[in-house]
């Protein structure tokens, strides 16, 4: 009998491909974040019926690391090794300029691996256009997920049904140019500004490699590689470099037009529309997204090798944040119980808003809808004073003034009406992810494990 996991790598997956141990990349279906080197959907002719996604790495190839060298300064890693020469003298033969004199020091390229596309082959939206809220396309439906961007009263929606297809839009928000992300494999929605310190603009696209299963961006100015999840550089000119988190939330598509009437929603391509660097058509067939049933494939994420972390399943939705290098992960299992919590990370009072009420990424178009819930996260403390939430007859209100509030932190009624708390900023992952990249994570997951910044759960040492 099959399970759902296996159901799900028989459709679209195709035997797991490491980059570093191939000789050369076949086509395999484009569920590795989308679309193939012609821009469309592959159908595999070979399938590895597994629950269990299979590795080949090439030992000669890829030595083993008897040592782990301690980086420079700047983070990055003092000398480049046999491991470092192989990967780059791949991706010069297939005509990357990457400067490979330049690694991040905490990169293992040996987590990277081919996302089964070639560069560009998800193509970026690099020219976005948009519908004012209040006259949107007929395609929108209530609960369709989308990504909420504000900026200097510029707020703008992108749909997560175009963002699995494309996964980068290179954007000007109130003037300042702005990255926005998913990556459909980890569920990880984030954006940065594309402008370093210094004032070089980058503009970005799909690398088509990945680590961990997470998009690695690269840059048209440097063709250095970046890693989605972190918004870290990992190789050339800018390794090491931190790109900024900008806050951001996911929201159904009725709270945001209603919450924000004045608000923008990013257009699909029209059927004219030309990727700016390949020049292939970008529209794609929206209705009938690949990725699925993604969410619900039990514990068999595409294109990674593991170990999980067992605390939660790796396919469990979790708010995460990071304060000071200390890492908080809230499960929606929990957060569906409990959907106004009150807690202090790092000596920050926050809030966690839930929303059950927006339908997964990965749900089908054809009226057979799931939830997958969503959240917004923020500071908890208004003109000095620290709030404390609770959710009744489902209305948010703070117990200090009975004030009404929204799930974007906006009071709508009561003393502190206008009031705006600050975004945190934060992000819905996939468990086995976040984990992947931040093993150090406490998850809080009661009510007795808020506040008190214990957790019974917290990672082992």
């Amino acid at each position: 009998m099959l399970t759902a996991s296996s159901l799900f790598i028989r459709r679209f997956m195709g035997r797991r491909m490491t980059f570093l141990g191939v000789a050369a990349l076949v086509a395999i279906v484009a569920v590795a974040c989308g679309g193939d080197s012609d821009g469309a959907r592959l159908a595999p002719t070979s399938v590895a019926a597994s629950d269990t996604p299979v590795s080949s790495v090439d030992s000669n190839l890829v030595p083993t690391l008897t040592t782990t060298p301690k980086p420079n300064e700047d983070g990055l890693l003092p000398e480049v090794g046999p491991n470092e020469r192989a990967l780059a003298s791949v991706l010069q033969g297939r005509g990357w300029g990457t400067d490979f004199t330049r690694f991040a020091a905490d990169l293992d390229i040996r987590n990277i691996s081919s996302g089964g596309v070639p560069r560009d082959g998800i193509g970026s939206i690099d020219a976005p256009r948009f519908a004012p809220n209040s006259n949107p396309p007929d395609y929108m439906r209530t609960e369709e997920p989308v990504i909420v961007v504000s900026l200097n009263g510029d707020v703008r929606g992108y749909p997560l049904s175009i963002m699995t297809s494309h996964e980068i839009v290179n954007d000007v928000i109130s003037g300042e140019p702005v990255l926005v992300t998913f990556c459909p494999l980890c569920n990880t929605s984030l954006v940065f500004p594309r402008t370093l310190p210094g004032g070089t603009v980058l503009e970005f696209g799909v690398s088509g490699f990945l680590q961990n299963s997470d998009l690695i961006m690269y840059d048209r100015q440097t063709e250095t590689l970046w890693q989605q999840i972190t918004g870290t550089g990992l190789i050339g000119t800018h390794a090491a470099t931190q790109l900024e988190f900008l806050p951001v939330s996911i929201t159904s598509w009725s709270d945001f037009s209603a919450s924000f009437p004045d608000g923008q929603i990013l257009l699909r391509p029209s059927d004219t529309e030309r990727h700016s660097i390949t020049g292939r058509a970008l529209a794609r067939d929206y209705d009938r997204p690949p990725y699925v049933g993604y969410d619900s494939i039990d514990s068999s994420p595409f294109l990674f090798d593991g170990p999980f972390d067992g605390r939660l399943p790796p396919m469990e939705r979790v708010a995460s944040v990071t304060l000071d290098g200390f890492n908080v992960a809230y499960p929606y299992s929990f957060l569906s119980e409990q959907p106004v919590i009150n807690d202090v990370i790092e000596g920050l009072s926050v809030t966690v808003f839930f929303d059950n009420g927006t339908e997964s990424a990965f749900t089908a178009r054809n009226g057979n809808f799931s939830k997958s819930g969503s959240t917004t996260l923020f500071n908890r403390v208004i003109d000095g004073r620290v709030l404390t939430f609770d959710l009744v007859d489902g209305v948010i209100t703070d117990g200090e003034t009975g004030s009404v509030w929204n799930k974007f932190g906006a009071a709508l009624d009561g003393e502190l009406a206008e009031s705006q708390l600050e975004p945190v900023t934060h992000a819905a992952h996939f468990w086995f992810a976040w984990a992947a990249f931040k093993p150090n994570t406490e998850i809080r997951g009661s009510t007795d494990l808020l506040t008190s910044g214990l957790s019974a759960i917290a990672k082992p040492e």
